[in-house]
Order: C-alpha cells, then structure tokens, then sequence
C-alpha cells in the first residue's frame, strides 16, 4: 500500500498514540474474552455476528482467516451452543452462521462489558469529541 499523493506522512507521535490506544483497547478486550472462555478471535467472530449473517467465506474475511481456521472456531461455537450453520438460500453450497439465542446473550454481555471497561477512557471526551473520535476512526479503516 502506498500514501497517497499530497499527504503528510504519519508522526511518530500520532503512530505512537494510535498503537497505545490499540494495545490498550486490545487487552480489554483479551480480558473480557478470558472471562468469557473465549479466544481474541471468537470475541471477534461474536461481534461480527451480531448484526449479520455471512456465509463462512465472508466470515473468514471478516476475520483475515483462511476458510479452515474459520471451520474450526465455528465448529467449537457450535459445541458450546453460541451459533449455528444454516444452508444459504441463494448459494446451494454455501453455509451461513448466525447466532443462537445463547450467542446473541452472550454478545449483548460482553457488549455490555467491552463498553463499560472503555467508558473511563471515552469518558474523558466530550459529546462532540467523541463523535469526531467515531468519524476519524471510521475513516481510518474504510
């Protein structure tokens, strides 16, 4: 990937503000998934289904995994009743995961905690800060 013609290269001060904020966020998380059993990535795959229904490929990069990795978090989602596999109504071949109800609680809590947990830091902004925050952040990853 290569910067874009006409822009600033990134400062060592903002690069080290956002890997901090990374790191530190990325441990809340880390320990809310621990509370939970579940891995960095199963947290993940919750997060995303909660608002969707993709067919596993999707999933997978959703997640940046190969299709196999996915098959195996899934199958392991399945077992503690978190999701399940339905066939795709327009793709024969194709699986869809959704969440079970059991799912669907479990990410409303840890949605709940996640949010909770960032609270002290997102607290320190103001209503207009943070929505600026959410517009920076989401350009950031578009």
């Amino acid at each position: 990937m290569t910067a874009s013609v006409g822009r600033a290269p990134a400062s060592t001060e903002m690069i080290d503000s956002l890997v901090l904020t990374s790191f530190t966020v990325i441990a809340l998380l880390s320990r809310v998934a621990a509370e939970h059993d579940l891995s960095l990535t199963q947290l993940r795959a919750l997060a995303i289904l909660r608002d969707r229904e993709p067919k596993m490929a999707e999933l997978a990069d959703y997640l940046g995994l190969d299709r196999s990795s996915v098959s195996g978090l899934i199958d392991r989602a399945v077992r503690r009743g978190l999701v399940r596999r339905t066939a795709s109504s327009d793709d024969g071949r194709a699986v869809r995961v959704t969440l079970t109800q059991e799912g669907q609680r479990l990410a409303r809590l840890v949605t709940g905690e996640v949010g909770g947990l960032i609270a002290p830091m997102t607290g320190k902004l103001g209503p207009a800060e943070q929505k600026r925050l959410s517009v920076l952040l989401n350009k950031l990853v578009e």
